[in-house]
Order: structure tokens, then sequence, then C-alpha cells
């Protein structure tokens, strides 16, 4: 057994990763800028299932990009592609959103 000195701190890592974090992360690593996947993240987070963003994280067509290449725009169509209508009424009003606060 560990002593608990030696497992705390990770254990304390691991509880900072909340949803929101890992929803902007993804949605960074999508392309958005970080201030539209700050604010996208923030509104999401609380209107999505946990299934549901896992299905949003998993859309083939947004990996590899920089951080700035993704407008909100090509982001909501991407999302109509999963079928979902739930998923794409958030995203879509979430970004809607984000994009006039910005």
């Amino acid at each position: 057994m560990r002593p608990l000195f030696i497992v705390l701190p990770f254990l304390a890592l691991a509880a900072c990763a909340t949803p929101e974090s890992r929803v902007r992360s993804a949605l960074l690593d999508a392309g958005l800028s970080k201030p539209v996947s700050t604010c996208m993240a923030q509104r999401m987070v609380d209107r999505l299932s946990l299934g549901q963003l896992q299905k949003l994280s998993r859309l083939s067509g947004l990996r590899g990009r920089r951080i700035g290449d993704l407008t909100i725009g090509q982001f909501v169509r991407e999302t109509r592609g999963l079928g979902d209508p739930e998923i794409f009424a958030v995203v879509t009003t979430a970004g809607l959103g984000c994009a006039i606060a910005s």
C-alpha cells in the first residue's frame, strides 16, 4: 500500500479535471478559439448529458486543427451530422450566444 502523501497529490489533480474543463479542452483541440471554447463549454456542460458530451467529442472531422482554425458555424455544421437534435440545438444556441458575447 502506498503512503497517503504520495497518492494525495494525484487525487487532487484528478479532481481538477471537471466536465467543463474537459469540454473546453475538446473544443480547443477541435480548433475553436480559447474565448469561444471557454464560453461554449460553460453553456453546454449543464445542458447536455455525459453521453451526449462524449458523442460530441468523437466528431472525427474536427481533429488535428490548430486553435482558431475552426469557426462556430463550421462546428455547428459538423454537429448536425451526429443526428442528435438536442446536441445540435444546444451547440447552436451556445454558439450564437458566444458569438454575440465576443
